[in-house]
C-alpha cells in the first residue's frame, strides 16, 4: 500500500492539514496510487479523525520523539517548509512536495523551497494550489539530494588557519 506522509513539524499549519484532507486532494493522492495517510498535525487545532475518510487509511498524531520512521515508510512526504524537515526527508532520500505557508511574514521558506526545486531536489507549492500540484506533479524528475560534507570544510579551515593536524 503506498503511503504519504505529511509533516508540519512543530509548528501549527491547519491549513495544511485541512487542504490535504480535502476530498479533491485525496482523490488526487489515490488517483497516484496512495492508500495511506499519515498525518503528523503538530500543535495546530486540526486533528482529523481517521473514520472520516472511507476511501483512505488515515492516521494521525501531534507529536513523536523522532519521525524518522515514518518518513522511512512513506512513498511520497508532503512537508513544511522548515529547513530541518526538507534536510531530514531529503537526506533519507525520499520524494518531497513542500507546501509553503505563504501567510509567514518575511517568507524565508519560499526561498528555501525555490533553491531546492531549481536544483531539482523537491516540488513546492502553497495551500491553495497543493491539488493541482498533486493532480499534474512529476515526481520522476526530481535529483537525489547529496548531503555536504562538515569534514571537509573543517579540514580546510585547518589548513587555511594552520591549526596543527592530529
Amino acid at each position: 500500500m503506498k503511503s504519504v506522509f505529511v509533516t508540519v513539524g512543530t509548528t501549527s499549519f491547519d491549513e495544511l492539514i485541512e487542504s490535504i484532507t480535502t476530498t479533491e486532494a485525496i482523490q488526487a493522492l489515490k488517483n497516484l496510487g496512495y492508500e495511506h495517510l499519515v498525518l503528523q498535525v503538530g500543535r495546530g487545532s486540526v486533528l482529523p479523525a481517521p473514520e472520516s475518510f472511507p476511501h483512505v487509511k488515515l492516521e494521525a498524531f501531534r507529536f513523536k520523539d523522532s519521525i524518522a520512521e515514518d518518513i522511512k515508510q512513506a512513498d511520497l512526504v508532503i512537508s513544511h517548509a522548515g529547513a530541518g524537515s526538507c534536510l531530514e526527508v531529503l537526506g533519507a532520500g525520499k520524494p518531497l512536495l513542500v507546501v509553503v505557508n505563504d501567510k509567514l511574514m518575511n517568507n524565508h521558506q519560499l526561498e528555501l523551497a525555490r533553491k531546492l526545486h531549481t536544483d531539482s531536489h523537491l516540488l513546492y507549492c502553497t495551500c491553495s494550489t497543493l491539488t493541482e500540484t498533486l493532480r499534474t506533479m512529476d515526481l520522476s524528475v526530481l535529483l537525489p539530494f547529496v548531503p555536504g560534507q562538515p569534514k571537509l570544510f573543517a579540514d580546510f579551515l585547518d589548513r587555511t588557519l594552520g591549526v596543527p593536524r592530529k
